[in-house]
């Protein structure tokens, strides 16, 4: 029994095809075409008219240049397309780009043509309210804001099925991935966070989405972060984190203020010589001092008729 080798065959790579991008179509403003389009079907009712009426060649003759006018207004009005401002026309012929009308108005163009009508306006989008885990692992919910503007009609309209759809998942993507990206409160001074570093981080964000859509022929002109907390399961714990963190700073720069007070009391005091403190009566001064400047409540005076070794 003989088996045979299997048949190798030679594979090949079907090149991509060129991107296509925009240029302008060959267009003409559309009042003369509109007016000669009304003037041929004026001309081809008046003809048709003329032709009851009459007998002989001229009938004749008079049919053909009804048939040629009534073929020619439809094609001239055919290809009229009102162009309004914030709006293009990506005009297809046979399935194949042929460029985009950008011009303002009444246009005439071949009326054999598709016309695409796609908005040039400025545009925003917010994203759903998301639950991401940030850098270190904690959930937060956050949500953004883009702005943007189709730049190039012909990738908006043939490199992606639905730019708009498009835009939307992406920025929901670029959100998602830098809110993973970056705690939400840093650790290390100098570290960017997301509560602590908002300009550099929407940044961030906007040159990311722009990178993600660049291919659909879109701008981004701007996004911002619109909601940014811990996710309510651990809000309550970071909460009280933030208090203790808060508490711990506040009393760091009370006791440098108290120590600063008492180093100026005492410097003052030898400099005027109002009075001579061995080393037990300053500290015995530094210590009355500092419980007068770092209590929370107010001191009690308390009047020494003695001495200090007494």
């Amino acid at each position: 029994m003989t088996t045979q080798a299997p048949v190798q065959t030679e594979q090949h790579l079907v090149p991509a095809p060129p991107p296509v991008a925009e240029y302008a179509a060959r267009s003409t403003p559309g009042i003369k075409i509109l007016v000669g389009g009304i003037v041929a079907m004026i001309a081809a009712i008046v003809l048709l008219w003329l032709g009851s009426k009459h007998a002989g060649d001229a009938v004749a003759l008079d049919w053909v240049a009804t048939i040629v006018l009534i073929i020619a207004a439809p094609g001239l009005l055919g290809g009229l397309t009102s162009i309004t401002p914030g709006q293009a026309r990506v005009v297809q012929l046979f399935g194949r780009y042929r460029g985009t009308v950008r011009d303002s108005g009444l246009q005439w163009v071949n009326p054999l043509t598709r016309r695409i009508k796609v908005s040039t306006r400025i545009r925003n989008h917010e994203t759903a309210q998301a639950k991401v885990n940030d850098a270190d692992g904690n959930p937060i919910e956050i949500a953004a804001v883009v702005v943007w503007q189709v730049r190039d009609t012909a990738k908006a309209t043939y490199a992606v099925d639905d730019y708009t759809k498009f835009v939307a998942i992406q920025t929901e993507t670029a959100v998602r991935h830098v809110a993973s990206s970056y705690p939400y409160t840093s650790q290390k001074e100098g570290d960017l966070s997301l509560r602590e570093n908002a300009e550099e981080i929407t940044a961030k964000l906007s040159a990311e989405i722009a990178d993600r859509v660049r291919s659909a022929g879109v701008d981004i002109i701007e996004s911002r972060l619109t909601r940014l907390s811990y996710a309510a399961e651990i809000a309550q714990a970071m909460l009280r984190q933030q208090q203790a963190s808060a508490v711990v700073g506040a009393r760091q720069r009370i006791v440098e203020g108290a120590v600063g007070m008492v180093q100026l009391a005492l410097k003052r005091l030898e400099e005027e010589g109002v009075v001579e403190l061995d080393e037990e009566r300053k500290a015995a001064m530094v210590s009355n001092l500092l419980v007068v400047l770092c209590s929370e409540q107010a001191t009690q005076p308390i009047v020494n008729t003695g001495t200090l070794y007494q």
